[in-house]
């Protein structure tokens, strides 16, 4: 590909020390961390804790402990929601939502299992906080929020929502997808008990890698039982983390890379943050400047992540985003995996054309997207 800009699916490229990381734990340490005493696996073992310590301080976690690996923010989510919920809770979330907390919700609502609210954003793309205040009941029981959508890149108001949520002693998981390693995160500052985040997108580590921040104190069920290298002679799961909920091998060499690129984004996190968010004021403001085209994220460049949302004439997203890709350029057309967000855009069959920037995306790839669509229309 010449030019990538669907960083908002996955990072490209890394940094180099990512992909080196990942072979020399295939190569020098390629040993089960946790399982034996020999070299090999407390060196495996040491690299799986200092990655627990980057990430800790990266979002200024109070105990490396509570920082869980798991395979994606996928799994975070699915292990913070079913973790949490009894039969009869009441859960509020947001229309802004991803599939990956849509759907586990969605689900046990349908089965009868809980009672869901779904919060639409005002106009302007954003939840109310005070929309949350009023949807509280008195069984409620877990608030979800997206940090920043993933179809516009809306920043949402995560940390009043959090302060909401403590004053009613409520359980809050925030879906930090398109915010960790894009965008400064404070779990406590945001007084979040629930943090999930992908390591292959901001955090710029490979893929099949992501972790559940849980604050101390939060307990959840665990999604998966087995082995964990401690407490052998129980035959039931440990109670201490992490191993209540990292059952079976962790990927050594993804959590390898991942603690590189959390090494070099905390390095870099203010210049990356302000290198993106001129990247995605010159492509809003060029897209904005095309007669024809619709853009569906903030206009003020502080309030949304480095996406940009946006369609061109009467073409649907998924012929843009093949017409680009025919030139050269990666984007992403479709729904993104949040269907309420587009029915709230009204963009629910047609989709929309999400151009997502990255560390190393350059002024010249803005300006070839920006004359690749004014081409096609």
């Amino acid at each position: 590909m010449s030019i990538y800009l669907d960083n908002a699916a996955t990072s490209h490229p890394k940094p180099e020390a990512v992909t080196q990381a990942v072979l020399e734990a295939m190569t020098e340490y390629n040993a089960n961390p946790g399982r034996s005493g020999h070299a090999a696996a407390l060196a495996a073992a040491r690299r799986v804790l200092e990655t627990r310590e980057r990430l800790a301080a990266l979002l200024n976690a109070p105990d490396p402990m509570s920082m869980i690996h798991c395979f994606n923010c996928t799994d975070a989510l699915n292990l913070a929601i079913k973790g949490s919920l009894r039969v009869g809770d009441h859960v509020i979330a947001t229309q802004l939502e991803h599939n990956s907390v849509l759907r586990p919700l969605c689900t046990l609502a349908a089965r009868g299992r809980i009672r869901l609210t779904l919060l639409p954003p005002k106009p302007d793309g954003f939840i109310d906080p005070e929309d949350v205040r009023a949807a509280i009941e008195p069984d409620t029981a877990l608030i979800v929020c997206t940090h920043a959508s993933n179809v516009t890149g809306a920043i949402q108001p995560v940390a009043a929502i959090g302060a909401i949520a403590a004053e009613h002693g409520i359980r809050y998981l925030i879906d930090g997808a398109q915010a960790v390693g894009a965008l400064p995160v404070d779990v406590r500052a945001l007084r979040c008990d629930l943090y999930a985040f992908p390591g292959h997108k901001s955090l710029l580590g490979p893929q099949g890698t992501g972790g559940l921040y849980i604050r101390p104190g939060v307990d959840l069920l665990p999604l998966r039982e087995g082995g964990t290298g401690s407490s052998s002679e129980s035959l039931f799961q440990p109670r201490e983390l992490p191993e209540r909920y990292e059952s079976g091998t962790v990927n050594l060499p993804g959590i390898a890379g991942l603690c590189e690129g959390c090494a070099y984004v905390s390095e870099h996190l203010s210049a990356i943050m302000m290198h993106e968010r001129e990247l995605t004021s010159a492509l809003f403001e060029g897209l904005s400047a095309l007669p024809g085209v619709t853009l569906y994220s903030p206009r003020e460049e502080a309030a949304r992540a480095g996406i940009v949302a946006f369609n061109a004439g009467g073409l649907s997203s998924t012929q843009v985003a093949d017409a680009l890709a025919g030139a050269g350029i990666a984007v992403r057309g479709g729904l993104h995996c949040a269907p309420e967000a587009h029915r709230f855009l009204g963009t629910l069959r047609r989709g929309a054309v999400r151009a997502s920037v990255g560390w190393a995306n350059t002024f010249e790839d803005i300006d070839a997207l920006v004359a690749a669509v004014k081409a096609l229309l």
